[in-house]
């Protein structure tokens, strides 16, 4: 059993609030308990963050915060066995996945965003004036001060080093609340900053729950500066709600329901290659995961069978063992919702071609299982093809034209991210233009260069991170004007 603590102030203390179980997702085991934040807790960990603003860390250079920025990376790869030991035991997810993406993209996240802030720049005019002497503008870019910094559980350490990275380059302190499924490798964080030496209450996290508890604790704070959050929409509405009092900005990358457009002149191999990834990898958690597709008619018969034998070769188990290929999902409570919705497929006349229940992991009985699934010949309306469901499962549906598959995939409240598959250009040109979502994919999903924008549309959030884009969240800009 472990015993997670907060991290406050350079110092692992217990929390005033109630403690809660940490789960094994493999098996449904209790693993850990998790000391709970209370609102002293939150009020201390914010005050620790806002007092060292105005300390060492505040005085440092830039060149600075880089070299400590970089020993960050390199700390947590000296370290590479027990974050992943702690993502796999939080998460369940396989070795296979974790070894090569959460923890590899968690160090480097640091590096990224070294490099950021290095090169970083800012604009500089100079302008005439009445008595033709003139004047310079230029902007400085200064910390906007104290981040709250709420995660989700899905890509925990790799999704907060994505926002706690930038925050820390531009000269920001952190409070971090994570998912309170997820506790384990932001408070292991803690560790590696006090041995690379980041000051005391630079880094700061709190452990709880959202509503009535440490998350609207933290984003209610008068004296946070910011939030940053990943998550579902309902959540990402609370937190708007709250960031009002006080004016404070908001980064929110929220749900989707992303769709594949799947053209009939595709390479139909490295689609269902890519879309098998798309639909199913992470158990179908990942935000920018694919549960919509169109194909078009020529070759949707195909397609659905080559979608369908992608989902029959995943191989559960032990996480832990490099042969596993699939884990469960996070929790008992997301289970039973993703299970929902396979009850609500059966019940709309949905045909079942792949998948639609619970595997037989043999071992491993209480763990939250569901089954890589594949349904077609439900209406646009229909729960499943409607609602965001987080899980590893996709609708297909045929097309016939451009613009159909178009408006199908616009006809959302969502709009994070899309895929489309065409080896014809101008038709990629056009697609990707016209879908309504803030990263579209051609033949690829899931590339990413860390430099490019990173956010959704409509319901799927506000703002953009990545690059210097991030780099404009969390700093302020302060125009200066010399007279000459």
């Amino acid at each position: 059993m472990t015993r997670f603590l907060n991290f406050i102030d350079g110092e692992f203390v217990a929390g005033s609030g109630e403690a809660f179980a940490n789960h094994f997702p493999t098996t449904g085991e209790v693993i850990g308990e998790v000391s709970a934040a209370g609102r002293a807790d939150v009020d201390a960990a914010v005050g620790a963050a806002k007092a060292a603003l105005k300390g060492p860390w505040g005085r440092m250079s830039i060149p600075e915060r880089v070299a400590l920025l970089r020993k960050l990376a390199d700390g947590i790869n000296a370290r590479f066995d027990e974050f992943l030991a702690a993502e796999i035991r939080d998460t369940g997810k396989p070795r296979s996945i974790a070894s090569h993406i959460d923890i590899p993209r968690g160090a480097a996240n640091f590096n990224v965003f070294a490099d950021q802030i290095l090169t970083a720049s800012t604009e500089t005019f100079e302008m005439a004036t009445p008595d033709g002497g003139g004047a310079l503008n230029y902007a400085l870019r200064l910390p906007r001060g104290v981040i709250a910094v709420v995660c989700p559980w899905n890509l925990p350490l790799l999704l907060m080093t994505w926002k706690v990275a930038p925050a820390l380059a531009c000269g920001n302190t952190v409070v971090v609340k994570p998912s309170e499924e997820t506790p384990a490798t932001a408070t292991l964080l803690g560790e590696v900053m006090n041995a690379v030496g980041i000051p005391r209450g630079v880094y700061n996290v709190v452990h709880g729950m959202g509503p009535g508890a440490a998350g609207e604790f933290l984003t209610s704070h008068p004296d946070v500066n910011g939030i940053t959050f990943t998550g579902e929409t309902r959540t990402g509405e609370a937190i708007m709600r709250a960031a009002a009092g006080g004016i404070r900005p908001v980064s929110l990358e929220l749900g989707g329901k992303n769709a594949g457009i799947v053209f009939d002149d595709a390479d139909l191999e490295a689609t269902l290659e890519g879309l098998g990834r798309a639909c199913f990898a992470n158990t179908g958690q990942v935000c920018l995961g694919t549960e919509r597709l169109y194909v078009q008619r020529g070759i949707f018969d195909r397609f659905v069978e080559g979608l369908a034998a992608k989902a029959r070769s995943y191989r559960f188990g032990d996480p832990f063992d490099p042969a596993t290929t699939m884990g469960p999902v996070i929790s008992a409570e997301h289970r039973a919702k993703v299970l929902s919705y396979y009850d609500k497929a059966r019940a709309a006349g949905a045909t079942l071609i792949a998948g639609g229940g619970t595997p037989d992991v043999a071992g491993y009985a209480g763990g939250y299982w569901v089954e890589p699934t594949v349904w077609t010949g439900l209406p646009e309306d229909a729960a499943v093809v409607r609602d965001e469901i987080f899980g590893p499962c996709t609708h297909v549906t045929p097309f016939d034209t451009e613009e159909e598959a178009l408006a199908l995939a616009n006809d959302t409240p969502y709009g994070l991210a899309t895929s489309i598959w065409t080896t014809n250009l101008g038709r990629a040109h056009r697609t990707a233009k016209a879908i309504e979502v803030g990263i579209a994919w051609v033949n690829c999903w899931f590339l990413r260069d860390l430099r490019t924008p990173f956010g959704g549309s409509k319901a799927s959030g506000i703002g953009r991170e990545g690059g210097i884009h991030s780099m404009e969240f969390y700093t302020e800009l302060r125009n200066v004007c010399i007279k000459l």
